[in-house]
């Protein structure tokens, strides 16, 4: 038996609720990811250049608008999807949660050193190989990041959905 129809704000109630992100990578020439030390997360310390997707936002223009503020990287593209990341509700957040990760390519070493950190987010770049990386990351993130190079290295977009928040 299916069940009643409802007015679609009163069905909106009864679903998920989601909050989303989206963010890019770089990588210096040799392939070792660049990622952010948030100040504001113990959860998360090393992040990519992105964040919360705005009312009104697309993904991608999260991606872009989040970078420029995080970095003062004014990156235009090409759009190429990386990764889809889920994670589940939990207690250290009650909303499930949806990300996209943009390539956002390899960068020179003068670029790196001229990037503009936002101090109220993050206090240090960082560019380093994949396997010195695992000692400063808890172990989701690092196997997002993992999953996230692999993505790149094939050319196949990862999806990683066990991003959870824990319980």
């Amino acid at each position: 038996m299916s069940p009643a129809w409802m007015p679609p704000e009163e069905y909106a109630e009864t679903v998920l609720k989601a909050t989303a992100f989206a963010c890019l990578l770089f990588t210096d020439e040799h392939d070792h990811p660049l990622q952010l030390r948030a100040v504001y997360s113990r959860t998360h310390p090393w992040q990519l250049p992105g964040g919360t997707m705005d009312p009104g936002e697309r993904p991608w223009e999260t991606a872009l608008r989040e970078c420029r503020e995080e970095t003062g990287i004014r990156f235009e593209g090409p759009v190429k999807l990386l990764a889809s990341i889920f994670g589940q509700p939990g207690a250290e957040w009650p909303y499930a949660t949806i990300g996209f990760v943009f390539d956002g390519g390899r960068l020179t070493t003068g670029q790196i050193q001229t990037l503009t950190l936002d101090p109220a987010e993050h206090d240090e770049v960082r560019v380093l190989p994949l396997a010195e990386w695992q000692a400063l990351m808890p172990r989701r993130d690092f196997a997002r990041l993992e999953a996230v190079l692999e993505a790149r290295r094939t050319g196949a977009a990862a999806y990683f959905g066990s991003w959870d928040w824990g319980n």
